[in-house]
């Protein structure tokens, strides 16, 4: 039975989680050969916060973005994986694989082995698996969240991200980090070309600033600047940043930018789930895959925006729900974890996600 946290009040036990990513698994990743199917995240969050009830009209409305499952070409063994990584034509291949290793192993065990193999591709289409598994990861990580069709959506998300696995230009020149997320992402250097899909825009990307720095970890149980604690609240201070960033600088892409901040939450929530040795790489590429998103579609100039001040965060989750949009309604999840870190109230983030319903055109 689904137990997934409805923020509204107290646990959700309709089932609707489950029953929903069974309707979706017989759906690809994908449509039109590389749109990224949004709808199992989008459910997650969803029922995360109370909207339980709206899932099954929303998945109805968003049906004709959902294509079949691609059919599989030829198994994948644990010996010649490598040939297949970042192949977008072993999909099914691959999905077919994550679900067997679902089956044969603990869901953690064949996340911890993963993960740091397909880390380096995080920004593969337009960091969408990497956000797909963050949502199967919350769902799991709930009080009576390990059941069949979670455990199912994991292979998803990861087989997606192995098939559409693909890195940063590998002559990247790394630039000094800066002392603060905010000072980040200024130091983030745009690129010149801003035209094309993200793919010609990533390979533009000539240099990036390394992860920038908080002192909110200290140097707690002698982790350091370098330790695992200090990459969790180097990571959640650049969420919260990024976030808060969007709402003055959402003008410049509103459906990319949403990603700057989305893609960095993603692995924030995975890391619960994984070796605490992990964390520090997993926060690397965390800031490399929204710094790269913000050199590719951020405009040169903010836009002051008014405050969100007065709103309550569910309120905001609640207007992106009925505004439809997926990723309005992801954007909204990732700045309600956002206030949610500053004591439920961060009137910087709400307008960043009042501003995404603004920019972004509604759902059907």
């Amino acid at each position: 039975m689904d137990t997934t946290t409805n923020d509204a009040g107290g646990p959700d036990t309709s089932g609707t989680l489950d029953e929903a990513l069974e309707r979706l698994h017989a759906s690809g990743p994908e449509r039109e050969g590389w749109l990224s199917n949004h709808a199992p995240m989008a459910v997650e969050a969803l029922v995360r916060h109370g909207q339980a009830a709206a899932v099954h009209r929303w998945l109805d409305g968003y049906s004709d973005k959902l294509e079949d499952m691609p059919r599989p070409d030829s198994p994948l063994t644990d010996e010649d994986w490598r040939t297949a990584l970042g192949d977008p034509g072993r999909l099914a291949d691959w999905t077919h694989y994550f679900t067997r290793q679902m089956t044969e192993r603990p869901w953690r065990d064949v996340l911890a082995l993963w993960w740091p193999r397909l880390l380096p591709g995080i920004s593969g289409a337009a960091t969408h698996p990497v956000i797909r598994t963050g949502h199967a990861v919350r769902a799991l990580l709930v009080d009576g969240g390990e059941t069949e069709a979670r455990r199912a959506e994991l292979a998803h998300a990861l087989g997606y991200w192995a098939a559409r696995h693909s890195t940063l230009p590998d002559d990247l020149e790394p630039l000094p980090g800066a002392a603060s997320a905010t000072d980040g992402y200024e130091s983030v250097p745009l690129i010149a070309e801003q035209s094309g899909g993200i793919r010609e825009r990533l390979g533009r990307i000539t240099a990036l600033p390394r992860r920038p720095r908080t002192t909110a970890a200290g140097t707690q149980n002698g982790s350091g600047t370098h330790g695992p604690e200090q990459a969790r609240a180097d990571l959640a201070e650049i969420v919260r940043v990024a976030t808060h960033r969007y709402a003055t600088h959402a003008h410049g892409e509103p459906v990319m930018l949403v990603h700057a901040a989305t893609a960095p939450n993603a692995v924030l929530r995975v890391l619960p789930a994984l070796p605490r040795e992990l964390w520090a790489a997993s926060a690397d590429a965390a800031w490399a895959a929204s710094a790269a998103v913000t050199a590719v579609y951020a405009p040169r100039q903010a836009r002051p925006v008014a405050s969100g001040g007065g709103l309550a965060p569910q309120e905001i989750f609640a207007r992106a729900a009925a505004h439809g949009d997926e990723h309005a309604i992801k954007f909204a999840d990732t700045a309600l974890d956002v206030a949610a870190r500053q004591g439920g109230e961060d009137p910087q983030a709400v307008a960043a996600a009042l501003r995404a319903t603004e920019l972004i055109q509604p759902g059907t």
